[in-house]
């Protein structure tokens, strides 16, 4: 049994080898990334069971995605090279404060030839949680079809749901996202939401409100990140807000939610107290922005331990 599994886009990340607007920028270097990957990346480190539903290109980028996913522990049985449809691409601007911007080349991704009917039930049976993103159904074509279909089966077999909205404004406008993730929401167990996403969704951004109008949807576990404010959490009727956890050093702020995320799943199938949870998942946020890449910085689980206190490690 996987304890997380996901469905989304792989895509080859390229990062300037310079800070400052792209056009100035000469030279870059090639990394993997995607939100969904990222997130099941942070919990195969952390250790837990995960596993990735993708089509990748039959190409380079695509054959190294998918060793890289293998190398991180992460089951790749669910993962197809297809022809004539290239791995998406993204390049990356970063300023010097962290701030980073993103170009993309993914209109034609590999994730526009999977289909409802090719996805696998019995492998999304057996996972604890199916977490799934709004940039899947962005991406085009029936892909929202094919997301509808995993989160049918997902409730059909009682496999947890985690959504983050990862909204994705350069990809559709915030009409189509607000239409489409309020189509999602029905079949969400744990929803793992910036606090402006959710501005767009529900016309809401307050925590309190938000968590108000989500659990009337039937949502039972509710976090909305904040960024420099911290998290918000709702479970079992409690609601708790955890204070942001300072990075010793702000470099690139990509990938920081799924961190967040990654953290947050991990405390709820231990079955953690809502405060701890959001304690660790606002560490391992910390711990990203403090390292280049989208996934490089997202930490083992003694790295965390070492982070909160919790483990001494000794260097030599």
């Amino acid at each position: 049994m996987k304890d997380v599994i996901t469905i989304g886009e792989a895509m080859i990340v390229f990062n300037p080898n310079a800070t400052g607007p792209m056009k100035f920028v000469n030279g870059f270097h090639k990394h993997i990334a995607g939100a969904e990957l990222n997130l099941v990346t942070g919990c195969a480190r952390l250790g837990l069971e995960t596993g990735y539903i993708t089509h990748l290109g039959n190409d380079e980028f695509g054959k190294s995605i998918r060793t890289f996913i293998k190398g991180e522990g992460i089951d790749a049985t669910e993962i197809k090279l297809v022809d004539r449809y290239p791995t998406s691409l993204n390049f990356k601007e970063i300023m010097e404060d962290g701030s980073v911007k993103t170009f993309y080349y993914r209109d034609k991704s590999p994730t526009l030839t999977m289909t409802p009917d090719g996805l696998n039930e019995a492998y999304i049976k057996q996972a604890k949680v199916l977490h799934v993103t709004g940039i899947f159904p962005a991406i085009g074509g029936q892909n929202m079809n094919v997301l509808l279909r995993a989160l049918e089966i997902a409730k059909q077999h009682g496999v947890k749901v985690s959504f983050d909205p990862n909204i994705r404004l350069k990809m559709w406008s915030k009409e189509e996202a607000r239409k489409t993730l309020l189509e999602i929401l029905p079949y969400v167990d744990i929803l793992l939401a910036g606090d402006e996403e959710m501005e767009i969704i529900i016309g809401e951004k307050d925590p309190a409100r938000i968590i108000e109008k989500i659990r009337a949807m039937g949502v039972s576990c509710i976090a909305v990140k904040q960024g420099e404010h911290g998290s918000v959490g709702c479970y079992q009727g409690k609601i708790v807000h955890s204070e942001v956890v300072k990075a010793t050093k702000v470099v690139d702020t990509v990938g920081a939610g799924d961190g967040f995320n990654a953290g947050f799943l991990y405390g709820y199938l231990r079955d953690w107290s809502l405060e701890r949870t959001l304690h660790f998942a606002n560490t391992i946020g910390s711990m990203v922005v403090g390292v280049i890449g989208d996934n490089e910085g997202l930490p083992y689980y003694e790295d965390v331990q070492e982070r909160l206190g919790e483990v001494e490690r000794v260097e030599r």
